[in-house]
């Protein structure tokens, strides 16, 4: 019997715990996404769980095939492109203003995430409708 505050009596410590959940080694996938404000997707990519965000935005933004306006030519590149705090890096940040893309993207340690709520539920939705697919749960 343990008598110390805090214990209990049970397996060894540590004898039903898995790995280390913020080990960088995980396996897995990531599903990567941009979409159009409905939520209509214009670019996927799928990576390793261990990759970061912020090294898979270039080549989505590049990704993006050109969309037929109703007016004028096809549009290369978006307008404006709302990111969470993952792809918060002055690298990020000066690329897509090289590109003439608008950004907002929350910065870390200022900044809630809840102002970009109200955008992020599109992709959400879209991450949702994708996973209902059920092929990309096993690529």
């Amino acid at each position: 019997m343990c008598d110390r505050l805090g214990e209990h009596a049970g397996p060894e410590r540590g004898d039903l715990t898995g790995p280390n959940p913020v080990d960088r080694g995980k396996m897995g996938s990531k599903i990567h996404l941009i979409t159009e404000r409905t939520g209509l997707p214009l670019s996927v990519g799928i990576s390793g769980a261990n990759l970061h965000d912020s090294q898979a935005l270039e080549p989505l933004v590049r990704g993006i095939p050109p969309v037929r306006s109703h007016r004028g030519p096809r549009r290369r590149r978006p307008a404006k492109l709302h990111g969470d705090k993952g792809y918060d890096y002055d690298h990020l940040r000066r690329w897509l203003r090289q590109r003439g893309i608008r950004h907002r993207i929350a910065r870390k340690g200022i900044e809630s995430s809840k102002r970009l709520g109200r955008h992020r539920w599109t992709i959400e939705r879209t991450m949702a409708w994708l996973a209902g697919c059920r092929r990309l749960h096993r690529r």
